[in-house]
Order: C-alpha cells, then structure tokens, then sequence
C-alpha cells in the first residue's frame, strides 16, 4: 500500500539535519556515510501475538525519520526485520520461545511449519496495522526463519575469531573478548549483577554473555547440534547482508539498547573490525497510567481495539507525532479523543473547500516547519507551527491549505488524500460552515459516545436535530446533514 520511497524526485540535499545518537549521548550532525544511499535498519516485532500500540511507535517514529531524510535529499534503504522463532521470554538465554509458547496456548503442533504459519499470520495483522498508520513499508522486509544460513554463517565467523564458547545449552559469546562492549548506556560491565532481566546461567563466564545459537529439539542442524540462532544474531545478520557491514542509522525502543542493541554491536564490529552503526536512534515507551505498555502486563491496547471505539490510525498517528519521540507518551482516551476532534478540524478546513488544494504554500511557514523537523525530528514542534499557521490573518485559506498539504507530505495525518478518500475520510458532507454551537454539541456527544455514555449521547442527538441538523454515527466519524 505505502511504498519505501515517496513518488516525487528525490531533491538536492536541502539543509543540515540534526539527531540525537544514543550511542555519544550528543545532538550531532547527520552525516551518511554514502549521499548516494542511506542505510537504515530498524528492529521488527516478534510475530507470536498482535502488536500493542506501545510497540507500533517505534515504527511510526522510524517512518518519520526515513520521511524528513527523503525530504532533505537523502534516499534511504531501509530494512525492518520480523523475528519468527528465537525470541526467549528472558534477556538471559533463559526461558521459553516466544512462539512455542503462542502455538502451545493456541494448542498447535510445535513444528517449524506450524511456527511459520503462525507468524505468517501475525505477519499480515502488523502490515495491515502500519498500513493504517500509512507507515511506509521497508525497502525489505527481513523474515529471521530465511536468513538462518546468513546466521549460522556469521556464528562460524565469530567462532573463528575466537569470541565465542560452548556450554551444555548453546554457543555463547564471550564479552570478555570485546572491551567496548556495552557502550549504549554507557554499561560497567564488571558491576553488572545477574538480576530480573539476565539470570544466571552457571556455565556463563560472566552474566551478561548471550547465546548466539540454542540447543534444542526444534530447529536446524549445525555444527554446535540441533537448534536455532540466538535473537541478537539475527538482526547482526540480516544487516549486513541486506545493507551491508556499516550502516547509517538503527532505531529501536529505549528497552533494547542495554542488551539487545549492545550485542548487536559487540557481535558485529568482533566479525568485521569495523563500526557497525553510526547513529543509534531509540523512542521512549508509551504508558498508560504513567506505566509501560507491556504484554507481560497485561495493559496492551492493539490498534483494532482503537478502530472498535471509533478511532482511526490517522487518529492514533496524529495523537503520537504531538510527543517527541524520545519522550515517554501517556496515553489516555480522553488524550486520543482531544487529538481525533483536532484532526477533524484539519481535515474538514483542507476539504470542505475543494478549490484550495492547488495553492502555493507559504515559504516561511514551511522554513519553520522543516526547520522543526530537521532538529531531531522533532514533530511537537512542527505540528505547533502548523497551527501557528492556521492562525495567521495575513494568510488567504488558499495558501493556508497549500502550506497544509505540503506539511502533510511529513506528518501523512490525512490532509493530502485524493478528494474522494479526503472526504470519505472526514464523514461530513460540504453543507454550510457549522455555528460553533453545533460543533461544540457534536463534539461533545463523539466523546459521550466514544466513552460508550449511550443516554447522554442520545440526548445530544435529539439536542443537534432540534437545531436543524440529522447526525448519522459512520465507520469514519459523524456525519452531519442539514435537514430542510
């Protein structure tokens, strides 16, 4: 649906962009290793379950950095993996497989055919998930269960080299041989404590060493027995062999970079000699409750479960891009209620007047915007200067709607569609500009009714038929007919 790179030509490098690198802890300028081709790689979801929309930030922040890169004059590669076996439910090699458990409590054979079928599934939930979110898809979309010989590959590499050991359970990697390791988040690793997230393994030489292949019964053959590759190995992997051995930029969650990342970069820099990554690049966690969003918690919300309660992706895309993404987001549904009633108003001034969608947009509104973005994505930013915009008086409606559009092509909340989805997607027919009673009454019966407060909502309806105006409750929001 939403192709790797935008239709239009790519323009000339247009202004410095600036990002925050996790790995120096520093604001620096982005500088690609080659113009010609940005590598971008972005860890994937474990496709046992749906994906919560804590989980869906990190794509929707990866889209908006590959988007403003593209906007300056860099095209970008990009890669998302998706692990489908591998995962244990501990940093520490201990545990169960992820999607052994998911097929045990589905009360499915435990093969590697039933293993790919059920990723095959949750594979399809995530992309109709980020197509909702209007997430433009990865140049390649790297499946963990295709890239096992790239992996057992990369394991001999490092085994080799003399980096790893073999235990009764596995192959681990040897931290001690890396004396970088654990450079994000600046890790001691001689005052690392076994603990909650690395439990101890008593043929462990040190706690944080992991497993880079598992023994098991279920599996592949290789040299160290049957089994299958360690997490952090697969993403090593598939890197280099879908960018290359140097990448620009990562992106990932905060909750990766003290394990998951800092292997990533300890077993890829140990088989190459070189500097995996350049920028490391992490969003911050949504909350609910000012608590993490977590499967383990069990406080997930999926994005069908915002589409049940009469909220649509743009929704959920617009009420996320109002946070920067290394701040934490809490979400609430009276927060995702005030960001639907928010976008509603974008979209019915950019669609309501249908001749204003050709106009120029205006160069210092759009100098600012940009300027916002290009300053470590930072899209609160941009969006208050949109709506500094909207305000101005000096501005025609024409050129307000050109500027919007423009912004649109960024941001993508919905304000660039084709006249018909635009429409389709407002649900209010082109009548008469609403009075500010009407909408203020609409407005508060979508939050009676989204709060599922069906007497109060019943009410309002009557209260709005009484001025003059039958509201019918659609798919894409209310719509509003003038009656007589």
């Amino acid at each position: 649906m939403f192709t790797e790179l935008f239709s239009k030509k790519t323009p000339a490098h247009v202004r410095d962009v600036y990002v925050y690198n996790t790995e120096t802890r520093k604001r620096e300028v982005f500088k690609p290793l080659n113009e010609k081709e940005v590598k971008m790689y972005s860890c994937g979801p474990t496709v046992y379950s749906n994906i919560h929309i804590g989980n869906l930030r990190a794509f929707l922040s990866a889209d908006i950095i590959k988007r403003v890169l593209v906007r300056n004059g860099y095209p970008v590669k990009h890669t998302i993996n998706l692990t489908d076996f591998g995962h244990l439910t501990s940093d520490g090699d201990e545990g169960e497989d992820k999607m052994m458990k998911a097929l045990k409590k589905e009360g499915v054979p435990i093969t590697l055919d039933s293993m790919r079928q059920l990723s095959t599934r949750y594979i399809k939930a995530f992309e109709n998930d980020i197509d909702e979110l209007r997430i433009i898809h990865p140049a390649v979309w790297a499946r963990a269960s295709d890239y096992v010989k790239k992996q057992i590959s990369l394991i001999k590499a490092l085994e080799e080299k003399g980096f790893t050991y073999e235990t009764s359970d596995g192959l681990y990697f040897d931290i001690s041989k890396f004396p970088k390791y654990g450079r994000l988040g600046n890790i001691d690793i001689e005052k690392l404590q076994s603990g909650a997230r690395v439990e101890v393994n008593a043929e462990k030489k040190h706690p944080a060493d992991f497993a880079i292949w598992k023994k098991g019964d279920l599996g592949w053959e290789s040299k160290w027995g049957k089994g299958f590759p360690g997490w952090h190995i697969e993403c090593s992997a598939m890197a280099m062999d879908t960018l290359g051995k140097q990448i620009d930029i990562h992106t990932g969650g905060e909750d990766l970079a003290s394990t998951h990342h800092n292997a990533e970069i300890a077993q890829s820099e140990a088989a190459t000699g070189k500097t995996f990554v350049k920028y490391w690049l992490h969003n911050a966690f949504i909350t609910i409750d000012n608590t993490k969003v977590s499967k383990s918690l069990g406080n997930t919300i999926t994005m069908r479960n915002l589409m049940d309660r009469g909220f649509s992706g743009d929704d959920y895309r617009y009420w996320l891009l109002t946070a920067h993404y290394r701040t934490q987001a809490n979400f609430s549904w009276e927060a995702l209620t005030s960001a639907k009633q928010a976008l509603f108003r974008l979209k019915r001034y950019v669609y309501e007047d249908f001749k204003q969608r050709t106009s120029t947009p205006d160069a210092t509104y759009l100098d600012r915007f940009d300027t916002c973005l290009a300053d470590d994505f930072d899209t609160p930013g941009a969006i208050a200067v949109m709506w500094d915009m909207l305000k101005d008086s000096k501005l025609d409606d024409k050129t307000k709607c050109g500027t919007l559009m423009s912004m649109d092509e960024v941001l993508d909340i919905g304000l660039s569609d084709n006249l018909q989805e635009g429409v389709k997607s407002l649900g209010v027919i082109a009548v008469d500009d609403l009075s500010e009673e009407i909408q203020a009454l609409i407005d508060e019966r979508e939050v009676a009714r989204i709060a599922r407060n069906w007497d109060v909502a019943d009410i309002l309806r009557e209260k709005i038929k009484l001025k003059g105006y039958e509201l019918e409750d659609t798919a894409h929001g209310p719509k509003v007919t003038k009656v007589g």
